[in-house]
């Protein structure tokens, strides 16, 4: 590989603040950043396990879902670095309970799936700011869901709107930040393994195969799937990428 290739997708040395970054897809991107030799800063309401533990990582532990534990999380980030490269906004509830869903899981999961990535981002401007060169802007990326663009009810109406809402907010923060040296786009992904999406094919039997059936792609994904196209929007090779909705799916959207 040419130093012109390796530089181009190179992520080392960066500073990524990662939500929710303990399970599922979120420690996927997680290990995915470390090995590419990034500086990644893990905010989660779970304890990280021994064998996550790693020289470049920093888990701090808070809850989101709060305006107290958001703002907690922001006063702990600025305690350990002073600029951030890449802020990933990963931390997700989905909760399957149809129209029996009560209010107060509605308002959760909102705040968890949508409030939060949006204060994060306004409260962690000045530290991405001062990272972001004309060269090499600094970045957000939000995790959203192909559940936020598909119209097929799977009784998760709270997590499907957050996610909706999430690619939109996404769109409109691009509009005004990319000239502000912050390039803001989301990734939707499909069907990955995770606690969420064990949840979901728990509703029925038979669901998992199922769905696996009616991906193109013929399987579920895969760490380097995601890992992969979070290393592209934090790269140099995404300078002029803003705005955009990355579908990681296997092509099931368009199935």
């Amino acid at each position: 590989m040419s130093d012109k290739i390796h530089d181009l997708f190179s992520v080392e040395g960066k500073t990524i603040v990662l939500t929710g970054g303990v399970k599922g897809i979120g420690a996927m991107i997680r290990a995915t950043l470390l090995d590419a030799g990034a500086k990644v800063i893990v905010v989660a309401r779970s304890e990280a396990s021994a064998a996550a533990q790693h020289k470049n990582c920093t888990y701090l532990k808070h809850d989101l879902a709060t305006t107290q534990g958001l703002e907690a999380a922001v006063t702990d980030i600025a305690k350990h670095v002073k600029q951030i490269d890449v802020l990933i906004n990963n931390a997700g509830s989905l909760t399957m309970a149809g129209l029996a869903l009560t209010a107060e899981q509605w308002d959760r999961e909102i705040a968890i799936n949508m409030r939060a990535p949006f204060f994060l981002t306004q409260q962690l401007m000045p530290q991405l700011k001062k990272s972001s060169k004309p060269d090499d802007p600094a970045r957000v990326i939000n995790i959203g869901s192909i559940a936020g663009q598909w119209g097929k009810s799977s009784g998760s109406y709270a997590y499907s709107a957050s996610k909706g809402g999430l690619h939109q907010m996404t769109r409109a923060l691009a509009s005004d930040l990319t000239r502000e040296g912050v390039n803001v786009n989301a990734i939707a992904p499909g069907f990955f393994p995770s606690d969420l999406t064990d949840g979901f094919f728990s509703a029925a039997e038979g669901l998992r195969e199922q769905v696996i059936s009616g991906i193109p792609a013929g399987r579920l994904g895969a760490a380097d799937d995601i890992g992969g196209a979070v290393i592209y929007l934090s790269s140099r090779a995404s300078n002029y990428v803003s705005g955009s909705i990355l579908f990681v799916d296997g092509a099931i959207m368009v199935a």
